[in-house]
């Protein structure tokens, strides 16, 4: 009897770890379900934010979400979403994926994985119009404002500036125009949009060319799911090739749009980018 037990556990042993190896593949479950589940904003335009007639979300991510889940074959589910709680929504298994203009940093990097980055956001210093021909080597030691506890903050650190943080980005670009820095830090996009409204305020202020630092943006999803990375990267690397990126960008941010801004990498391996993961 004890041999015939034993016989059973070691039969019933590769079974349930076939069972539980099956229930581990997410891409599996996706296509079983045919349903892709999206976690995006729920208000941060351009992005994802309600529309003000629909209520609808709509927005850059969420467009990514819906192109994603066609190339993949299946229907799109949003999973809403706030800046603070966007990794455990794909840590507790909420959501899929996430799409919502997630950067790698090295922390990110070990609670979950992303797919190649589709696109690379950058960390750029403004300053006074008089600055504006200035290398940031010029700035190091200097006092630069940033929002505390951002990625912004810790460009300044990584370029040997002197950090002068504020609780939020109107403050922090309030100290460049005080003077009470030289200098400001946020990602390109912001900063293209700042330096427009201090212009009608009669502030001429310039971007440095060089950036404090890049930030690629991919598409975030829970570790040890090589099947669905391998999908998404897949997918990714298609829409970019069919242009279909490029139009989201377009409509969203791109050069007709109040963010003015022009898409220049492709979707390419992580790998293959040179630049200093952010902590």
């Amino acid at each position: 009897m004890t041999l015939k037990k034993g016989a059973y556990v070691a039969l019933a042993l590769p079974l349930m770890l076939a069972v539980s190896s099956a229930k581990a593949d997410l891409l599996s479950d996706i296509k079983t379900r045919g349903e892709l589940k999206c976690g995006v904003y729920s208000d941060v335009p351009p992005f994802s934010s309600p529309d003000p007639q629909t209520r609808q979300l709509v927005g850059m991510d969420v467009d990514l979400c819906h192109a994603l889940g066609k190339q993949m074959g299946v229907k799109v589910v949003l999973m809403p979403t706030s800046v603070e709680a966007r990794i455990a929504v794909i840590a507790t298994g909420r959501a899929d994926v996430l799409i919502a203009n997630l950067a790698y940093t090295k922390t990110r990097g070990k609670q979950i994985q992303f797919s190649d980055p589709y696109y690379v956001a950058k960390e750029m210093l403004l300053v006074k119009q008089a600055n504006g021909n200035k290398t940031l080597e010029e700035f190091k030691g200097k006092r630069i404002s940033a929002t505390k506890g951002t990625t912004s903050e810790q460009s300044i650190h990584l370029k040997g500036g002197k950090a002068v943080t504020f609780q939020d980005a109107a403050s922090a670009f309030l100290a460049l125009q005080q003077n009470k820095v030289v200098g400001f830090v946020t990602n390109t996009m912001t900063g293209i949009k700042m330096i427009s409204q201090a212009r009608k305020d009669g502030i001429e202020l310039a971007m440095i060319k060089e950036p404090m630092a890049l930030e690629p943006i991919g598409v975030g999803m829970k570790r040890d799911e090589p099947a669905l990375l391998a999908s998404v990267n897949a997918s990714l690397k298609t829409m970019d090739n069919e242009g279909v990126i490029d139009h989201i960008w377009e409509t969203w941010i791109g050069p007709k749009t109040e963010y003015k801004m022009v898409r220049e990498e492709r979707v390419q391996p992580l790998s293959s980018l040179k630049f200093e993961p952010l902590e």
